[in-house]
Parts: C-alpha cells; structure tokens; sequence
C-alpha cells in the first residue's frame, strides 16, 4: 500500500479510503490511485486485514447432497449473493448428516475464521444436528427445521404444492395424485401438505401419495403404476426430475400428455421447457433466497443476533403445454 501511495503521489490514508470506497476522495485522485494500483499489480493481504478488522471476510456454507437440483443451486445463489456484498465464500459439503458431521464441519470453518455460517439443512433429521450451531456465532439456516433456535430463510413449499393442485383443479380434473419425495425431507413434508389441503378443502378424493427419491427413475416407476390405473387424469410430481420420469412411462404406454393426464412438476429446472411436452411447474426463485440469507446473516454479523428472524420466500408458477382441462 506504501508503494501505491508513492506511486500515485498520495498518502498511505487516501490509498486506504480508496481501497473502502471512502467518498470523501476526489475524484482525480481516485483515478490516480486506481491506476496506480493496476500499474503495480497490487493485491491486498486480506490476512493482515482480517487482524485490523477483526473480520476474514469470509462465510461458510454447510451443505448436503448438492448434486441434487435445489440444494446445489441454493448453494449458488448464497455464493453469488455473497460475492456481491463482497464475502469470500467457504463450503463444506457432507455425505451425512448427524450431529458429528455437522460439528466436524463448523469446527473446519471456526479454523478459517469465519464470519458467520449458512447451513442449508433440508431434511428432517438436521434438526438435532443445528444443535452443533456454536453460541455467539452468527448463523442462518436454509430451509431449517421450524423449531430450531436460529435464523431461517425458507421458500414456502405448502404455497407452491398449493397452486400446482389448484391449478389442475381449475382445469376441471376430479382429483390430483402426487409423486412425493423422500420422507425425511423437509420439502417433501411442505409439498405432501399443500397438496393434501387444497384438495380436502375442495372436498376432493384425496389419493395415496407415490413414493419418489428425487430422481427420473422414481418418477419412471410411478409412472407406470399411474399409466395402467383407472381414472387418473392429473399428476403433481414433487420435483422436474420425477415428472421427467412420469412423461416418460406415460408416453411408453401410450398415454398422451396432457390429452388423457396432465402433469405439474416442482422446481423449473432450466431443463423443464424443453421437456416433451414443456413442464408446467412451480418455480423457486434460489437467488432471492440466496440473498435474503446473506442480508440476514450479515445483519447478525454487524449487530449481532439480538433476535431469530425467519424469513419465507413465495413461489411462481409457470404454465407451460403439459396440462389441459380435463376430458
């Protein structure tokens, strides 16, 4: 930094307000100094900040399964939001999860001196894990569990499940089977519950849900056993890849979509309107989550956390050509 200030005919201080965006630097001078500091190559040792500010500039993220759709992109969209606001992210991604894997990871972090941690945590049994949460650091949960004693930032699933049955029922379909996703997730609980409602609040049948794991198989086998039952004009598939698998078996048995059953899918993956015929879905909006995370978590950082906020994101809804009135 002493290098620039000579270079650039300023003080070591004004080299430091430009550095911070300080606004009281005119702006030649600024310019000079920015110049100065491309002509160098200068770089800051972020080390020897982090023990003036007593801050790494950093954040973890603690994730699980990120291989599937939602999570790797909620991973995304806290990492793009935290590059904005100019953090460095760390991520430690867990094959399991416990108490131990979670405390093995917050420990791997607390080394890195981290700021504050984002744990996306979207089944049931990392409940008890976030108890691994150590007091005092700040901390936001990603689709937690609603009983944990932190921060939380969640899209509201049981809307989403909601308006892709009301849609199906505004078209005039009897009732809606639902493809569910595995039990232990958090997700899966939302989507089973909207469904469920809104159908008993329209005084519908209210089918046994199809067991599903997330994936295209899943979705593949349910198809089948839907394709070959009586009286099944609309399906609402947990996620995009599980509706992917019902057009699929649908279309080997020779049933049209959506001229004998309509199919709804969750997620809008970038894929879904390239689907055969292009999904008709809910959409979850991960880089509003991503950012309201951060705002959160950085909110916790400043002031600390003096109360729990949690916040819920709406879904969308996207109608593409797999669903029509019924026949």
């Amino acid at each position: 930094m002493a290098d620039v200030a000579k270079e650039a005919g300023v003080s070591h201080q004004t080299v430091s307000r430009v550095l911070n965006d300080h606004p009281n630097v005119r702006a030649d001078t600024r310019a000079r100094v920015e110049e100065a500091i491309v002509r160098l190559g200068y770089r800051r040792n972020l080390v020897a900040r982090a023990l003036v500010t007593k801050r790494s500039r950093t954040l973890g993220v603690v994730s699980f399964d990120t291989t599937l759709y939602g999570p790797a992109s909620m991973v995304y969209g806290i990492e793009q939001a935290a590059r904005t606001a100019g953090y460095f992210v760390s991520i430690v991604s867990l094959k399991s999860i416990d108490a131990a894997s979670v405390r093995d990871a917050l420990d791997y972090l607390a080394e890195q001196s981290v700021d504050g941690v984002v744990v996306v945590a979207p089944q049931r049994s990392a409940a008890s894990a976030l108890e691994s949460l150590p007091a005092g650091v700040p901390a936001v949960v990603v689709e937690g569990a609603h009983g944990a004693d932190v921060s939380a930032v969640c899209i509201d699933q049981v809307e989403g499940a909601r308006l892709a049955t009301r849609h199906l029922l505004d078209l005039g379909h009897e009732t809606v089977w639902h493809v569910a996703g595995p039990s232990d997730w958090l997700e899966t609980e939302g989507r089973v519950e909207g469904w469920r409602a809104t159908l008993e609040a329209a005084g519908r049948p209210v089918p046994e849900p199809l067991p599903g794991d997330w994936s295209p198989r899943a979705g593949y086998a349910a198809g089948r056993r839907l394709a070959g039952m009586d009286g099944v004009t609309a399906v609402f598939a947990a996620n995009d890849q599980m509706a992917l698998g019902v057009l699929r078996a649908l279309s080997e048995a020779g049933v049209p979509v959506p001229g004998r059953i309509s199919v709804v899918g969750f997620d809008d993956i970038p894929e879904s309107e390239f689907f055969s015929p292009p999904l008709t879905t809910v959409r979850q909006d991960f880089d509003v989550v991503g950012r309201h995370c951060i705002e959160v978590l950085l909110r916790q950082i400043d002031a600390g956390p003096a109360a729990y906020e949690r916040m819920v994101v709406r879904p969308s809804f996207v109608v593409r050509s797999s669903t029509a009135p019924a026949r």
